[in-house]
């Protein structure tokens, strides 16, 4: 680098021929692992005719320097392209891949770079506190803290510092992170990126930082690829929208993911995608479909035009009534499609038994999962539909309207969204949003929007639709404890219970669209 700083990259390419068109990813958990937990290894890149190069960004694995997050990747990725790009091996072109972090990595460079001739970022996003580290205001407490404390024990292992290594691999191990995570990146890591976002999410009034690649970058050719179980799809989807402002003609494809479990076909599909713009090897047979999305309930692909075309859902609006037994039966809760809500509920939220994250994008174990057993508890509200009478299309992004207040001065919402199966006996979890609320406004009877994750589905005839409204998802978000001297994250004994009220006049479930 610029500065005599070096950073360290390995090359695997094909053992006869070349120069080649290099594809590089740059990452910061280990260039030898080179993301193999959800990528092919290197040399089967190779074999197709690639130069592979996976770089240990500054400060990780071998690369000298000081690891400084988000903020020092653009000038080092601008000056890895250059020698890229020079090396005897490259024939001149060059494409970026990787997801999450490496993800990242593709999107920022100084504007006196050539942009890469192609990108594939995926499960990544621009946005620090809605893509990254955040749900509706409430820290990721499962996902950031365990992130945290990886790159935590990655900078130990640097460091030949076994006592802190063997400390955090023991908090993951026996699952005290959740209780002691914060304490243990205070002490390890406190300059961290996970630390970082975890204390200005206690912040009212952060204002989160939001990374704008370059036009000339989002002009290329991008293949995005986002899971509808990973944190980070809303993140894929601004990407999308953003490469299409700017003029760019973006490939979406949302599948039956999560952040580390990927669905059968993506690495051939990235290759397609290289080979399509970085050999000019075009497939007639796959090229003409830019977007393909999963339909999760009929698991099966469908390939529309652009995502404007999964629109009829944002016609659609249910209203919430309960006569205030919704958390105490199961069925006095009702969703009434195209009518007002009205009635109450009231939840109250015991910070010793809180109510449970399951599946969803941000639980421990993400995906799709049966959460009957949670909807029997008192402290969560049902509103549930009559039985379908067809079938009904759901797609884009839900959203929940609901005043509410506590008498705490503070409290959470987290919204599920669900299918109702009596004759399978299920209660299939689609979707899940969260909501934080501190301070004294948290007193006052106030509407409240909350977002859940994107979705793609149908529901069929006899089933039933299902919006589930709790006060906490632990671990998945640190529970909020009130006001108390400890406001969120595992409870303790300064935390109180608090009742939590819900208004259901004017109630609704709607839904927007994928791109505004």
């Amino acid at each position: 680098m610029n500065d005599g700083v070096s950073l360290i990259a390995r090359c695997w390419h094909p053992d006869k021929g070349g120069p080649w068109p290099a594809l590089l990813m740059r990452q910061p958990y280990g260039r030898v692992i080179a993301s193999t937990v959800t990528y092919a290894h290197p040399e089967w890149w190779a074999g197709h005719g690639y130069l592979v190069i996976v770089q240990d960004v500054r400060g990780q694995g071998d690369s000298e320097g000081n690891f400084n997050g988000f903020d020092q990747e653009s000038l080092d990725t601008t000056q890895t392209h250059s020698w890229a790009r020079s090396l005897p091996e490259c024939n001149g072109k060059l494409g970026t891949f990787g997801f999450s972090y490496q993800g990242f990595t593709q999107l920022l460079a100084t504007e006196d770079i050539l942009p890469p001739d192609c990108l594939a970022p995926a499960m990544t996003g621009l946005d620090e506190g809605e893509h990254w580290s955040c749900e509706g205001g409430a820290y990721w407490w499962h996902l950031g803290i365990t992130w945290g404390l990886q790159l935590a024990a990655l900078q130990a292992k640097r460091k030949q510092n076994k006592s802190a290594w063997l400390t955090i691999r023991k908090a993951l191990k026996d699952g005290t992170y959740l209780t002691d995570g914060e304490e243990i990146l205070r002490t390890y890591d406190p300059k961290g990126m996970s630390l970082k976002w975890l204390l200005q999410s206690n912040n009212p009034n952060t204002c989160w930082k939001k990374h704008k690649p370059l036009n000339s970058w989002l002009q290329k050719p991008m293949l995005l690829i986002g899971g509808w179980w990973d944190p980070h799809l809303k993140g894929i989807l601004d990407l999308y929208q953003l490469s299409n402002i700017a003029g760019g003609k973006p490939e979406l494809h949302i599948g039956p993911a999560t952040h580390l479990e990927w669905w059968e076909g993506t690495n051939q599909l990235q290759l397609q995608f290289f080979n399509k713009h970085l050999k000019n090897n075009f497939d007639n047979h796959n090229s003409a479909c830019l977007h393909k999305i999963w339909n999760i309930t009929t698991k099966e692909w469908e390939a529309p035009e652009n995502l404007r075309e999964l629109s009829k859902s944002s016609k659609l609006e249910w209203g919430l009534l309960s006569n205030g037994l919704a958390c105490a039966t199961e069925h006095e809760g009702i969703l009434f499609s195209g009518e007002q809500g009205k009635g109450s509920a009231v939840l109250v939220h015991d910070p010793w038994r809180p109510v449970p994250a399951k599946g969803g994008h941000l639980a421990e174990s993400p995906g799709i999962v049966d959460r009957q057993k949670i909807d029997l508890r008192r402290d969560v509200a049902k509103f549930t539909s009559k039985e379908l009478s067809e079938k009904l299309s759901l797609e884009g992004i839900p959203s929940l309207k609901i005043k509410a207040h506590a008498d705490q001065p503070g409290f959470d919402l987290c919204i599920a969204l669900s299918i109702v199966d009596q004759i399978k006996q299920r209660v299939t979890q689609l979707s899940t949003g969260y909501l934080r609320v501190n301070g004294p406004e948290a007193l006052e009877n106030s509407i409240y929007q909350i977002f859940l994750q994107p979705l793609r589905a149908d529901l069929f005839i006899g089933q039933k639709l299902r919006v589930s409204i709790a006060p906490s998802a632990w671990p998945a978000i640190g529970v909020n404890c009130g006001g108390s001297a400890k406001p969120f994250g595992a409870s303790d004994l300064s935390s109180p219970p608090t009742t939590l009220s819900l208004d259901l006049q004017d109630s609704k479930l709607q839904f927007f669209p994928f791109i505004s």
